[in-house]
């Protein structure tokens, strides 16, 4: 999302129950000097990034940015200049733990983002889904010796990102995702020392994760020495790679699992729940649901969580907050539009998602005099019976004039909270394959 519309949402998650912003900035940070090369064209400025900040502190939410220091680095290992820093050579997603010249790397980014952020209590590190660890030329050398095993590599690589931010910043506390932490033994995860230095944060998106698993999980970070941990649940994201809409419900009952974990979290042990919200899967997957889509799913959340579970009366909180006359948990669709920034997006989303391909489709598919009389052959030798034009002609032309009233309104609407590259993919992915499909048949009827 663009800065201006960010301080919109920002009094509206407080009013929810927010007391945090967790931003993984990725490519949209105005790194500089040698790291200019990862910032994507779209990318926040400096003096818009402090503008943000300063809104969300005087909302009285506490920032806590993500930097990627191990997996998902793929915004950086792209590029041909910081390729050789890649674990696995044709591989950019994880970074290799043996070269000195990775970590002076992730101490840059580190540097860099702190150097804008003031007042920090917690930094988050990343090092989730390192995948292919170990698999590197030098990984492999390295695991010949006796006694190196992969978690030992994984747990050294996560210590010195942890140790070179506590030694910089004192004040500040590192938080890292858990799952790389989740299978190493309770006496390797004490011996390491990591404990002292960093919190966890364990994540699980699932509408029926595992709560017994999680609170033994829990149990075991405790006796390890982890003095506190953090929990990750999803209001969007989580539910498919090109989702649209956030069903409500899975979300819904991830808040819920969440909260019985946490009753039974031994006292002062939890230190707090992110509630993630993924643009996408990773750097080279598709959109999914955008931000404005997926406020009354954020909402749901955040009263479900605030008030200790889901009843009538959040439900109404959450429709007197956003403005919507009745929040439908069981489908995706969105009946009112409400007054919420953004409202008017997933207004026109859930159009386009439930009626623009099934009625393009209909028409070209299923009419049949389309099908019978102006099939791909008639259209290519421009065979045409005059009569039967009739027929579907006004349709496909009422149809067309109908979607591109809607898709320009949407993109309107888009103009005010996305940058144009985010629009462009947006459209091209999910808009354009039925706009042309149909585009193309009236053209085709003009010229026959």
């Amino acid at each position: 999302p663009s800065v201006p519309s960010l301080p919109q949402v920002l009094p509206l998650f407080r009013a929810l129950g927010a007391t945090g912003l967790l931003l993984e900035y990725e490519d949209t940070f105005p790194y500089s000097g040698p790291l200019q090369l990862l910032q994507a064209p779209h990318a926040y400025s400096p003096a818009e990034l402090r503008a943000l900040l300063s809104r969300a502190r005087a909302q009285g939410l506490d920032v806590v940015p993500l930097v990627q220091s191990f997996g998902h680095m793929e915004f950086v290992l792209k590029h041909r200049e910081f390729a050789h820093l890649r674990e696995v050579q044709a591989l950019p997603n994880a970074l290799n733990p043996h070269k000195e010249e990775s970590l002076a790397l992730v101490k840059a980014m580190i540097d860099q983002v702190m150097a804008l952020h003031e007042d920090l209590q917690w930094f988050h590190i990343g090092c989730d889904e390192v995948y292919y660890l170990g698999e590197g030329e030098e990984s492999k050398q390295w695991l010949q010796q006796p006694d190196n095993t992969p978690e030992k590599l994984c747990l050294s690589h996560i210590k010195a990102v942890a140790t070179c931010l506590c030694s910089s910043y004192p004040t500040v506390t590192p938080i890292v995702w858990d799952d790389m932490l989740r299978g190493i033994s309770e006496e390797a995860l004490a011996e390491s020392g990591l404990p002292q230095l960093v919190q966890p944060m364990i994540w699980d998106y699932a509408a029926d994760i595992d709560v017994e698993g999680k609170v033994q999980l829990l149990e075991k970070y405790r006796r390890c020495g982890f003095s506190k941990v953090w929990f990750a649940s999803a209001f969007k994201g989580a539910t498919g790679v090109r989702q649209w809409l956030p069903p409500l419900g899975p979300h819904l009952r991830n808040q819920l699992q969440w909260l019985q974990v946490g009753s039974r979290s031994p006292p002062g042990a939890l230190q707090g729940i992110a509630l993630t919200g993924w643009q996408r899967y990773d750097h080279f997957s598709v959109l999914c649901e955008l931000l404005p889509v997926a406020i009354p799913s954020l909402a749901l959340c955040l009263q479900t969580l605030t008030n200790g579970g889901y009843s009538e009366k959040v439900k109404e909180n959450v429709e007197k907050l956003l403005g919507i006359s009745n929040l439908e948990i069981d489908t995706c669709m969105s009946t009112s539009l409400g007054t919420f920034p953004g409202s008017n997006i997933l207004t026109l989303v859930t159009q386009v998602s439930f009626y623009l391909k099934s009625s393009v489709d209909e028409l070209l598919e299923k009419n049949r005099y389309v099908t019978g009389w102006f099939s791909p052959y008639h259209r290519k030798r421009k065979i045409l019976h005059p009569l039967i034009m009739h027929h579907f002609q006004p349709e496909a032309v009422s149809l067309l004039s109908k979607w591109n009233a809607v898709v320009q309104d949407l993109q309107a609407a888009m103009e005010q909270v996305f940058h144009r590259s985010a629009i462009e993919e947006w459209m091209e992915e999910n808009v354009h394959p039925s706009l042309q499909k149909l585009q193309q048949v009236v053209d085709d009827l003009d010229e026959a």
